[in-house]
């Protein structure tokens, strides 16, 4: 029996790995059908689809930066298994705020909204504030259900399972992501509408059956002060080496991440000149590559935390980076006149490679990432793994909201959406040399042992 069968079989993982399933797969759900639903229903010009893409992902991604401290210290001091209770009954509540959200933008209802945004302004309407507000909560709960996910598994598990529980979870929530992503490609959004409260309902009931998980050290006093908080848990978790250089390296990873899922519907539309549904496809074929190079990375480590294949693998996502935009500039050469189905979008030259390209990014990208969450989950002592998981989200979300912004000034300054995906190949450049450097932190820790 393998490990990760064996993880499968056994209440102290499976309750958790099903309801981050059911988590990450309603998130994805309610955020993929409407930003396709925004993007092909509502706007009707690349900036403004790109502008809005930036916005949902920024408001996803905000709580994360602010939020996460105070998450860490909850999850540290109370039982983990608890926490995850509370917030999967809040996600019920927050869901009917999005379902809400969706039915009005189906059914057409405008009040029209202008919202300043800094160096712009977004001229909108009541449904698509409303979806974005719920999409701001769908951040806050995922903010305090990100360190638990990773740092109750050292307390549930065996040291030698940890590798492999978190790959396990990694590539879950990938199968999770794309089930969701196809999920709301193919149907119609009224039906999404009714999913998510569904989909809530269930991961609330299947939270209650994981283990109890109190805390591991000392009950120490909660700092309420966020901006006090996240500096002096940044500054005390950067403290280690191992730790520090691999959250730098998992925050660029993230940053690349976010511009991709940014770009993706509106450059499927704009560029590829391919239907909602081959959109979905994209962001699909991105999930099953990061599932994949999840599960691949911990076969090749044999279980063993270490950064040793980090670099090359984020240097070859930065090859598929290029290799992707050349193809597309390609395909602008030859660029179909209406939206393509899939099936017609599958026949066109070309599709098979780009295709290949954008799976070839996400493997590479599920291989530089794994093995830098169990750094953090290992390295760090018990008592303190959730607030190190948190430190790690507060620099995570810091560098995806800059990325977030840079993808909107560079959509405002005229740039095409294509040209962007030039900057993620940079990003894989500096994230190469961050991981070179954690794993010559990583053979020095060992050395002094």
């Amino acid at each position: 029996m393998t490990t990760t069968t064996h993880l499968l079989r056994r209440r102290r993982f499976l309750p958790l790995f099903v309801t981050q399933l059911f988590n990450a797969f309603n998130d994805n759900l309610y955020k993929t059908a409407m930003v396709l639903f925004v993007v092909y229903s509502i706007y009707d010009s690349e900036e403004a689809e790109g502008l809005f893409s930036a916005v949902a992902s920024g408001l996803f991604i905000l709580p994360f930066f602010v939020l996460s401290a105070l998450a860490g210290q909850l999850a540290d001091m109370y039982d983990k298994a608890a926490i995850v209770r509370k917030v999967k009954a809040c996600e019920i509540i927050l869901m009917l705020i999005g379902s809400a959200g969706l039915l009005l933008a189906w059914q057409g209802y405008v009040m029209p909204v202008t919202i300043p945004l800094g160096f712009t302004t977004i001229n909108t309407t009541f449904p698509i504030v409303l979806l974005l507000f719920a999409l701001f909560l769908t951040g806050v709960q995922s903010t305090f259900l990100g360190p638990i996910k990773y740092a109750i598994l050292p307390q549930h598990l065996r040291k030698e399972e940890v590798l492999a529980g978190t790959g396990l979870v990694e590539a879950g929530t990938y199968v999770a992501i794309l089930s969701g992503t196809i999920l709301a490609g193919w149907i119609p959004v009224e039906w999404a509408a009714i999913g998510i409260i569904g989909t809530a309902i269930a991961g609330y009931f299947v939270s209650r059956e994981i283990p109890d998980a109190p805390r591991q050290g000392a009950l120490e006093k909660i700092d309420w002060n966020i901006w006090r908080a996240s500096t002096n848990l940044i500054r005390e978790t950067m403290l280690n080496r191992e730790i520090f250089f691999a959250i730098l390296a998992i925050s660029f990873f993230w940053t690349i991440g976010a511009v991709l899922f940014i770009q993706f519907p509106p450059l499927a539309k704009n560029t590829i000149m391919a239907s909602k549904e081959v959109a979905s496809l994209f962001l699909v074929v991105f999930s099953v590559g990061v599932a994949a190079g999840s599960v691949a990375i911990n076969t090749l480590l044999k279980g063993t935390v270490s950064a040793r294949y980090s670099p090359i693998s984020v240097i070859v996502m930065g090859l598929f980076v290029v290799a992707f935009y050349l193809v597309t500039k390609i395909w602008e050469a030859d660029q179909p006149e209406q939206l393509l189905s899939v099936s017609e979008f599958l026949a066109w030259p070309m599709a098979t490679i780009l295709l290949l390209t954008l799976l070839g990014i996400a493997v590479a990208g599920g291989m530089f990432v794994v093995p830098l969450y169990a750094f953090l989950t290992t390295r760090a002592k018990p008592e303190q793994a959730a607030r190190t998981i948190a430190a790690n989200n507060i620099v995570n979300s810091g560098a995806m909201v800059g990325g977030a912004l840079l993808s909107m000034a560079l959509t405002a300054a005229g740039i095409p959406i294509t040209e962007q995906i030039l900057v993620s190949a940079v990003m894989c450049l500096i994230s190469a040399w961050l991981g070179r450097r954690l794993f010559k932190a990583e053979v020095q820790a060992a050395a002094a042992l």
